[in-house]
């Protein structure tokens, strides 16, 4: 994933209302950017760092910049676009780093399944292996050097669960991806301390042949891409 041109970038002041967030370029100027992110963003903003952003001309846009990355104080850069995670793991597939999920010749994404109307993030089919169905979740939280997902009760996330796990008892594979966009984090674990009901269903669905996997994404301001695995610990 390249960003042509590369992202510009500012200092953040704050982020409000969920969707915006003030920044000052360096030559002082302030602007508002479009925050793309609906979660608790906890752990993954320092007003006073830097930020990068990218730009759009759609004129039927409020505001042109979208917010990107995010620096920390301790150097690492965080994912803030929540809307590039499947992007990202769909590339990571066609491009063969996603080893696990090779050998199949249909990519779709967005497909309807399951009994409680869902969407699977992607879907692939036509493998030597039996229909796989894949939920990405975009990984951001790191606490006390370990990263966590959710970053808040996630009663959606809980239903993903539910669904994989009955793509696996319907005899097909439910695959889970933890898309890391935190440079600083190296382990991933169930967020129990946040969400006990979505850890003990995990913990279930990978008892019910649920796999887990969890990525590492290398983030610049040149381009995205899904790195390597990284360990979940259960």
């Amino acid at each position: 994933m390249e960003f042509i041109p590369p992202l510009q970038s500012g200092i953040l002041i704050q982020r409000y209302k969920r969707f915006l967030a003030d920044v000052r370029l360096d030559d002082g100027t302030e602007i508002t950017l479009h925050c793309p992110n609906t979660g608790s963003m906890k752990n993954c903003q320092f007003p006073g760092e830097r930020v990068w952003f990218s730009f759009s001309d759609n004129p039927k846009r409020k505001y042109a910049h979208t917010w990107e990355l995010m620096q920390t104080p301790d150097g690492d850069l965080i994912g803030i676009n929540t809307g590039r995670a499947n992007a990202l793991v769909e590339e990571g597939i066609q491009t063969g780093v996603i080893k696990e999920l090779q050998g199949y010749k249909g990519l779709k994404r967005e497909v309807k399944y399951g009994d409680e109307n869902s969407r699977i993030d992607i879907f692939l089919s036509e493998g030597a292996e039996a229909d796989c169905y894949i939920e990405v979740k975009n990984t951001t939280l790191l606490e006390e050097g370990h990263g966590y997902f959710p970053d808040a009760v996630t009663s959606r996330g809980q239903k993903h669960l539910r669904e994989l796990m009955s793509v696996v008892k319907s005899g097909q594979r439910g695959v889970l991806v933890f898309l890391v966009q935190h440079t600083g984090i190296k382990t991933v674990s169930a967020a129990r301390h946040i969400d006990s009901k979505y850890a003990e269903l995990l913990n279930e669905a990978i008892d019910t042949g649920v796999e887990v996997l969890a990525y590492a994404t290398s983030l610049a301001p040149e381009g995205f891409r899904v790195e390597s695995r990284l360990e979940f610990i259960r």
